[in-house]
């Protein structure tokens, strides 16, 4: 988040594993690797106390006021969307395994589809509460204890004590200069340091700061980084390397990670913008599409999976731990030329958020316009399915032939999509012109939307 005094500030919310259950009964239960799904892989929830922490920072309405319009969403219901209704069929046997899930994803039996109004009594009872009593109530009030006792009836390792001593990190991000912009993103435990790595590299590399950005070098990079973040992105509260150090370190020649699949969904990236000065790029997940499949029925939430990407072997620096963050794939973004600030932008994608962040960057320094740059053909480097290997160039059919055959001659093995592919993340931006003008884009792979609106007299106006 960026204030009116140019401020830049990050609020990192994700939320370490339970106290009360130890790895060793995790490999017990499940062997070499933790699952897909399941209570195991559900962590201590963050996004309440980040809202909070989040608000602090200058909102200028009260608590109540920002959580009651969710109320009334969740009370009298939205049109189901396209792509919830396809996950939910995607998932239906998942789903239907837990009781909350049934009840709430499906009507008479089948998936509510899209189009079809989609009502939430009990998130909306919880919801009415938060606002009433504050983010309090989510952790030690009786919603807390509501939700925390229905997962620790699934075996959940999740503590009251948990609970009550979580709070968010409120630290400075990290940031480098590239290409005449310095980019603000966040450290680790979450992957933001690939952006900014790949980036001032093939920067390095370059004779000429007004050229194109090699979009086959920054594929190569990102070979590279995918590698150094798989083998040492971790919790920096316990020994895993700093932000500075990732930037840095050469890469690993063994990587002892897993694959443990693509989240094919459920992360939310909101781009906002205001005229006073605010700027927030905030990235909201549930990690895979209805995150661990369990919902608590009295009170309506859905948690996360973040847990599943813990590994069990303890040689490696993602290993878990009790009250320990799992390596993260969220990551925020804003970027500023000559202190004023110039992009705002959020992305999905999982694993491959910095690469995304990374072509929509070079497209709009070299001079897109913001639909043009979110719309524009990408690629991602790594595994995005099961078949796929490190050095798989996925590629959206559009990308430019000359990048697929300087990627093959790297020893990158290219594989095509057909059209736009939400394999390749769904994004948005914000920008903001040397005269204070705003623009917005929206990704055309989703099912998101963009806006500028022009604030009553003596009101700020806002982009998003």
């Amino acid at each position: 988040m960026r204030d009116p005094n140019g401020n830049i500030t990050e609020v990192n919310a994700t939320g370490g594993a339970g106290s009360g259950t130890t790895t060793d009964e995790l490999r017990e239960r499940h062997g070499a690797q933790l699952p897909m799904y399941g209570v195991d892989t559900i962590n201590v929830p963050g996004a309440i106390r980040g809202l909070e922490a989040l608000a602090a920072q200058g909102a200028k309405l009260p608590w109540r006021d920002l959580v009651t319009p969710s109320v009334r969403l969740a009370r009298d219901g939205i049109p189901m969307s396209s792509s919830v209704a396809k996950g939910i069929t995607l998932l239906k046997d998942t789903l239907q395994a837990d009781s909350g899930c049934a009840t709430v994803f499906f009507a008479n039996g089948q998936p509510i589809e899209q189009g079809q109004l989609f009502r939430q009594p009990a998130l909306a009872n919880t919801l009415e509460a938060l606002a009433k009593n504050g983010p309090d109530e989510f952790y030690t009030g009786e919603v807390g204890a509501a939700w925390l006792a229905g997962i620790r009836a699934l075996g959940s390792g999740i503590t009251a004590a948990d609970l009550a001593q979580y709070r968010p990190a409120i630290c400075s991000p990290l940031h480098a200069d590239v290409w005449g912009h310095r980019v603000y993103t966040s450290g680790p435990n979450t992957q933001g340091f690939a952006l900014l790595r790949a980036l001032s590299r093939v920067q390095s590399e370059s004779s000429d700061a007004s050229a194109a950005i090699d979009r086959a070098r920054l594929a190569e990079q990102f070979l590279v980084t995918n590698a150094v973040r798989d083998q040492y992105l971790g919790d920096p509260r316990f020994g895993a390397a700093s932000g500075a150090t990732l930037m840095k370190v050469e890469a690993p020649t063994v990587v002892t990670s897993e694959y443990k699949g693509r989240p094919m969904g459920d992360t939310v990236g909101i781009a906002v913008a205001s005229a006073d000065g605010y700027a927030v790029s905030l990235i909201q997940s549930v990690y895979f599409q209805f995150g661990a499949a369990i919902l608590e029925p009295r009170t309506g939430i859905l948690f996360q999976n973040r847990g599943t990407s813990f590994s069990l072997n303890p040689e490696t620096t993602n290993c878990h731990a009790p009250g320990k963050r799992p390596a993260h794939t969220l990551m925020p973004v804003l970027a500023t030329q000559d202190g004023h600030l110039k992009y705002v932008f959020a992305t999905m994608g999982g694993q491959g958020q910095p690469q995304i962040h990374a072509q929509i960057f070079a497209s709009m320094v070299e001079g897109a316009h913001p639909a043009d740059a979110v719309a524009r053909a990408r690629w991602l480097v790594g595994r995005q399915t099961p078949a796929d290997v490190p050095t798989t160039f996925t590629a959206e059919a559009a990308v430019h032939k000359a990048i697929l055959k300087e990627v093959a001659l790297a020893g990158l093995q290219v594989k095509r999509l057909e059209g736009l592919s939400d394999v390749v993340g769904h994004a948005n931006i914000v920008t903001v012109s040397e005269t204070g003008s705003f623009s917005a884009a929206s990704d055309p792979r989703s099912d998101g939307s963009h806006a500028v609106v022009a604030a009553p007299p003596n009101r700020a106006r806002t982009a998003s």
